[in-house]
């Protein structure tokens, strides 16, 4: 999983070691980790990763 670029949330920054990464897969998809699991990976698309992003800011999950 090194040969990716991931980047940290902004939201993740100086608060805490566990967060959210995100990088740019072949074929433009995003993977997505966990950084205290980065061995873990799901691979999702621009529209998806977006949608969640809505949602979490809205708070709609609870």
């Amino acid at each position: 999983m090194s040969r990716f670029d991931w980047q940290k949330s902004s939201f993740s920054e100086g608060h805490t070691e566990a967060c959210v990464e995100v990088a740019v897969g072949s074929g433009g998809g995003r993977w997505v980790r966990e950084s205290a699991e980065p061995g873990v990976v799901i691979v999702v698309s621009v529209g998806v990763l977006a949608g969640l992003v809505r949602v979490l800011k809205v708070g709609a999950l609870g």
